[in-house]
């Protein structure tokens, strides 16, 4: 099968999630030894998340290390039982590329498209297909993110 042209651009990656038991051990790694700078926090108890977002590197460059653990160990999702959570990409129009990803049978994970915990609006690939959608993250759970102008504008 040969799918139509791509609508859109990934542009590069915006973030990995880090998923633990206890965020304090990855906070002696990634912000003591590594000297990331925690930029924000973010808690939901939808997505079962208490998180520290990290950055490296400027502008169009910088990337977030999200150092995440369960509010909930016992609860779904379960954000510290896979090390590398997920991986997210800046793309450049994230509605135009949810449409065709759909249309190719490419498959999301439940929530559809909403704000994620640094403003921009997010997606997730599901990391396994299914009949109705073949194509899914092969076991990696994949962030889409609309990237902001400033962005495009460097990276595009």
């Amino acid at each position: 099968m040969t799918p139509t042209p791509r609508p859109f651009k990934v542009l590069g990656i915006q973030q990995i999630a880090i998923g633990g038991a206890d965020k304090t051990r990855l906070q002696t790694l990634w912000i003591d030894m590594l000297g990331l700078e925690m930029t924000a926090t973010f808690k939901s108890d939808r997505e079962n998340v208490d998180e520290d977002i990290c950055t490296m590197g400027r502008g169009a460059t910088r990337v977030e290390v999200d150092l995440m653990q369960p509010l909930d160990p016992e609860k779904k999702p379960a954000v510290h039982t896979t090390p590398l959570n997920h991986v997210g990409l800046w793309i450049d129009d994230l509605p135009k590329a949810v449409d065709w990803l759909t249309a190719q049978g490419v498959r999301f994970a439940p929530g559809g498209v909403r704000k994620g915990a640094a403003g921009y609006d997010i997606c997730f690939l599901h990391p396994k297909s299914n009949d109705e959608f073949p194509i899914a993250g092969e076991g990696v759970l994949i962030e889409l993110v609309q990237a902001p102008a400033d962005v495009i504008a460097a990276l595009g």
